[in-house]
Parts: structure tokens; sequence; C-alpha cells
């Protein structure tokens, strides 16, 4: 019983026996050592624990400890010593035994034990590689050879030796190899061998072969050159295949080459009667390529509009933070007028944001805050600014259905793609007309009109349809590509519908352009039903700056970006927070190994080194739990994490961004009490470390 008080507060899991045939069951692979007292032993019969131990794999050597009392250790008892010799592996232990002494023996015995383990690990291994090796020249029909050049001695396989004719059991020495070769073959393989040793090249070769029949064939050999450690003692070690049904191919194919003008001539008749077939399956071909280049351009657009939005705003948030800065400093008096300049600035920054912005929706990486929305109410709200956009030669209808569905979309976005579609059916009706903005619900089944590569559900249909001049077949198959317009220059960047279509698709909708030239256009929104209610009312409230730190709070930044660095500094420092600089992932998680205090980490997620910011940010969770996560970056959640989402704790801030935002979420994340339960628009607020 003390015995096994002790083992378990070292945490070792015991089983006791209350008699010998339950030990003995007991003694299989699975355990790790056997504590047993001599007293039980003592006259037994041992032949089962002997027959057992005997069966054991040649890696297992089952540790046992042996309680004995005063005096009975082998040395004294020789009783004592024939229970040794019938165990094996054995440890006497004299009772009474220290607790510690005890403790000490069984951890040797398990820390034994488990070296034997990895021993049967590793055979296993080595077994099953050896297996997969095998199966792999049996499925490959290639046969395996060892060649000892001092010795001239060779081993082949059974694979090996049928490739030269000869049997499984038939003698194959490097002579016989010799004499199996052609003739006419023979010194070149020699001459072979001798270069490949000579210079420690792979060997290969192709020759024929005799076999004992008289039959010719033809073999490729392939080897490399192994030295023993002192890099001496040369050996190939390779593999042969039989080669004789490919040389028996190109042979004849050489001789089909000879005849080929004949061969042409008798089947030009067939070629005629063939060429319709040809013809329309090239046609066919010809319109897959097509659409498989679209859709190719279509991505390789994506990725470059994300690349460039990713940089842009890098740019950005580097001229937008400096600006502000300069402007506190200027309210705090130490600089002159420089008002135009940092408003001139801001406006440029501000035409650089929006165009990355348009970058990133075609490339459907943009950061959304979708919303449960009530598409009716977001219409009515919008029609006063529509109105302005589109003047009073045009006007505006607005039709909605009752009981409209509400869906899950970024309203703001929504907002933006509704204007941009009644901008470009302004600029189609140049004389004035009319614009119908319509919304519906939609059940799509397969068979009714609508988007076939959506599945069938339950949807939101927004339509503008104006009467202006229209688009042909060929503009319509290119509207959504980026930077096509039909507009003259300097009127229209093309980014429009584009951004259109690359909002939709990210919310899980599609969109469809329906047109004839001199008769309008209708462009539909397909978005997803949202079982949930909409929201009563957008909150647009501006960000508020949360109370300043608490004294030693600190924050450690990470970001490749040295403005960047120095901007979220200023601002930590202006909120009392003490910061920590690191231009890396590996930089920031030495400090994170430290002893220093971290209550935030804020990081870009792009980081150079090999280390992006969401493994460093996994790296520092695993070091400290309560670590609070702060994203700047300047792709969206889903495109930088892959497939990882934001957990508890973890935060997006998207490129550019105002210092005001990045100070508030700064504060949030420190200032709450405990990790929230969910994660809203790819932010999340968090708490300090304890």
């Amino acid at each position: 019983m003390i015995a096994e008080a002790l083992l378990r507060e070292v945490g070792a899991t015991c089983r006791t026996c209350s008699d010998l045939a339950s030990f003995e069951a007991g003694l299989n692979e699975t355990a790790c050592f056997a504590v047993v007292t001599q007293e039980a032993l003592k006259g037994a019969d041992l032949s089962g624990i002997a027959a057992r131990l005997a069966a054991q794999p040649t890696w297992s050597d089952l540790p046992f400890i042996v309680l004995t009392r005063g005096g009975d250790g082998p040395e004294q008892n020789s009783a004592a010593a024939r229970l040794s010799e019938a165990l094996g592996n054995v440890t006497f232990l004299e009772r009474p035994f220290h607790p510690t002494t005890f403790v000490s023996v069984t951890r040797s015995a398990l820390k034994g034990r488990h070296r034997q383990f990895e021993a049967r690990a590793r055979i296993e291994e080595l077994r099953e590689s050896e297996n997969r090796l095998q199966i792999a020249l049996l499925a490959g029909r290639l046969g395996s050879w060892e060649f000892d050049v001092q010795t001239e001695t060779l081993a082949a396989s059974a694979t090996c030796r049928a490739i030269f004719g000869r049997g499984p059991e038939a003698p194959f020495t490097y002579q016989d190899l010799l004499a199996s070769i052609h003739p006419q073959d023979r010194a070149r393989m020699q001459a072979a061998v001798g270069a490949s040793i000579a210079g420690d090249v792979d060997y290969a070769i192709e020759y024929r072969t005799v076999w004992p029949d008289g039959s010719i064939h033809w073999a490729e050999i392939r080897a490399r050159v192994v030295r023993d450690r002192q890099g001496g003692r040369p050996r190939l070690v390779g593999v042969s295949s039989d080669i004789t049904d490919r040389k028996t191919a190109e042979d004849r194919l050489h001789q089909l080459n000879e005849t080929l003008e004949e061969r042409v001539f008798t089947r030009t008749v067939e070629l005629r009667q063939a060429h319709d077939k040809v013809m329309a399956e090239v046609e066919q071909r010809e319109r897959a390529e097509e659409q498989l280049r679209q859709s190719q351009k279509m991505e390789a657009v994506g990725q470059l509009t994300g690349g460039l939005a990713h940089d842009f705003n890098n740019l950005l948030t580097g001229i937008t933070g400096s600006l502000e800065l300069l402007q506190m400093r200027m309210r705090q008096g130490r600089t002159a007028e420089l008002d135009r300049f940092i408003v001139a600035a801001q406006q440029s920054a501000d035409r650089a944001a929006a165009l990355t912005h348009r970058l990133l929706a075609f490339s459907r990486r943009q950061t959304l805050d979708p919303k449960p929305t009530d598409v009716a109410s977001l219409m009515a709200g919008v029609a006063e600014l529509i109105t302005r956009a589109i003047g009073p030669a045009i006007a505006l209808e607005m039709a909605s259905v009752q009981d409209l569905w509400s869906t899950l979309v970024d309203p703001n976005q929504l907002e933006n793609a509704l204007l941009n579609l009644c901008i470009n059916a302004r600029d189609a009706m140049p004389d004035g007309g009319r614009i119908m903005i319509q919304a519906e619900n939609i059940f799509l089944d397969g068979r009714a009109a609508g988007p076939r590569d959506m599945p069938p559900g339950q949807y939101v249909s927004l339509s503008v349809t104006d009467t202006g001049t229209g688009m042909s077949p060929e503009v319509i198959e290119r509207a959504f590509d980026p930077f096509f317009t039909t507009k003259p220059m300097g009127q229209g960047t093309g980014l429009g519908l584009s951004m259109i279509y690359g909002f939709v698709r990210q919310s899980g909708g599609q969109v469809r352009i329906h047109s004839e030239v001199g008769r309008g256009t209708t462009v539909r929104l397909y978005l997803p039903r949202h079982a949930q209610a909409a929201e009563a009312a957008a909150r647009r409230s501006g960000v508020a700056v949360a109370s300043r730190a608490k004294p030693g709070e600190t924050v450690l930044v990470v970001d490749d970006e040295p403005s960047v660095r120095m901007l979220v500094t200023e601002v930590l420092q202006n909120l009392g927070y003490c910061a920590i600089e690191a231009a890396d992932g590996r930089s920031g998680l030495e400090v994170l190994r430290s002893s220093a205090r971290v209550d935030l980490l804020v990081s870009d997620v792009g980081l150079p080194g090999g280390m992006n910011g969401r493994q460093l940010a996994d790296a520092g969770r695993a070091l400290r739990p309560d670590l609070r996560v702060l994203f700047i970056t300047g792709y969206a959640e889903h495109a930088v994490m892959g497939e990882k989402h934001l957990t508890p704790g973890m935060s997006v801030l998207t490129k550019p961004f105002s210092l005001e935002a990045l100070a508030a979420r700064i504060n949030g994340l420190i200032a709450d009490e405990a990790f929230p339960s969910r994660v809203s628009s790819g932010l999340a607020g968090g708490g300090p470390p304890p």
C-alpha cells in the first residue's frame, strides 16, 4: 500500500494484483515495470512468468523491482540470485526503504522502459519503411542490388535476378552479371562503373542483356556511390528494371516513322472524313480555353489588387497618422500654420484610401461589417442622397414588397453599391430618364429565373433599372472586369461594378446584368436571406477614447514598417502606456518569452522572417494564455488568417486607421475584464492578462 501510494504521488497509474496469476497476466507490452515482494515469489512456480519474459520482443526487457527484507539481496541469498536469473532485468530494494529511494528506483525503471518503447517505435518505423520500399520496388518492377567494389561482391534481389534471366535461387555473382551483358555493351558498362566511383557521381546506364536461353533483352540500371564513415570502401547501391518492352516500342516507332509517307497517303481519305469532327472539337476547345483564360484573369487581378491594397495601406497609415500627430502638436502650440498643408495631405491620403477600398472590394479582401439589414429601410434612408446625385432631370422611383426579408450584409457597403449603380444609370441617361429601384423576395429552386451558379434557397433581390442607352453583349461580358469602362478618359476608373461584384460575392450573393442597346439596363443583386431580424438602427457614433493607462501597463508593438511602429508607440505613450517595439515576429516572440510585462500585443499580420502575425499571436497565447492581441493589417481578417478565425481576446484594425480609433481599440482591449463571448465583424475586445 505504501509503494502504491508513492507511485500515485509521482503520477504513475498502478494496477494492484492480489495473487501471482493476476500478476503474471499483467506482464504484457503495455506494462512499464513491475513491483513485487520477494515473499510473494518465494517458493512459487515461476515458469509461467519466465515463459512470458522469454517471449518478449527483441526490444523489450521488462524491469522488475523486488522488495526484499534485510540481508535478502542476491549477494547474501542464493534464492535471490536465482530469482534475479529468472526475472532478468531486476532491481532489489531492501525494506524498510526511504520513500525518496523508492521513487528514484521507479523513475529509473520507468525511464528505461520508455527507452524500450522508443526503440520499439523506431523498429516499427524501420520495418514499415522497409515494407513500403519493397512494395514500391515490386509495384515498379524494380530489382534492388548492392555491389562491393573492393571485393567484387554482388547482392541482388529476386526481381533483379529475373531481369537478367536468372531464377530467385540461382547463383548470381559479379562475374555472372558481366557474362549476362551483351559483349558489345560490356566495356561501356565497366567504363561507366569506373567513372561513377572515381567521380562520386550517380551511375545510370542502359544496355542489352543475354539470357541463358540466348534471347536478347534490355536493362536500365541506376545507382549511387555509398562509402563508409571513413570515406573509403565504395559500394554501388541501386535498382534495375527491364525496359525491353519500351525499347521494342521505340524500334517499332522508328520503323513506322520510316514508312510515314506511305501511311499518310493511305490515311488521307480517313482524315478528310474526320475533318468536320475535328474542327467542331477545336471550336469547342477554344470556347473552353476562353472561359479558362477569363477565370484565370479574374483570379490574377484579384490577387494583384489585394497585394497593391496591402502596400497602399501601409503607406497610408504612416501618412494619416503623421498628419494627425502634426495636428496634435499644432494644437499644443508647438508649430506654425500648417493647416492647409495638413488638409491637402489628408485629402490625398483619403483619395488613396478610397482607391484601395475599391481594389480590395474587387479582390474580395475588404473587411466587412455584416449586420442583419432591412433593405427597404436602407433604400429609404439613402433616397435623398441618390436624388441629389442623379439630378433633377432623372425621376427616381422606389418599390419594395411588404414583409421584405432581412439579409446579412455590410449596410454601408450596400449603400455605396446602390449609390454607385444609380450614378452609372445617370451617366447612361445624359438627356434624362427614369431610375427604378425595386426590392423583393425571391426563392430559387434551380428552375426559376436567376443565377444558375447559386444554390437553391431564399434571397433578397435588389435591382436598379434605367431607361438609358443600354449595353451590348460584349460590354456586359466585360462589365465586371477591373478598370474596364466605356466612359471617356478621366470620367471613370472602371472599378465601380467590379467593386460591387466583389462586395456581393464576398457577402455570399451574386450579381446579374440584363441589358439591350437602346432599351435600358437592369442590374440585380441577389443577397441570401438572413433569419435574424434587422437591427433597428445603425450606430454611427464616433469613436470615443477610453481612459488612460494604469501605471506599468505595457504594450508590445510588432511591425516591419518603422513609421507604423513610431506612430503606434507615440499613441501608446500619449495614453500613458509603456511600449516595447519589435521589427519582426521572432523578435516579438523573444520579448514574450522574457519576464517583461505585456498587457497587449499589437502586431501587423504580414511580417518578414518566416513568422507572420497570427503565428506570433498563437505562440504568444501558448506562453501567456490571457494575452490580448490587436492585429493591424491592410488585408481583411479572412484574407490574412487563412482558415483560422479570431478567438476571444483578439481584434483586427485595418489600415489606414485614425489614431483616435487605434487608441480606443487599445484601451478597450486592455480595460475589458474578460474575453468577450463572440467576435463581431472581425473585431473582438479583450482584457488584460493577470
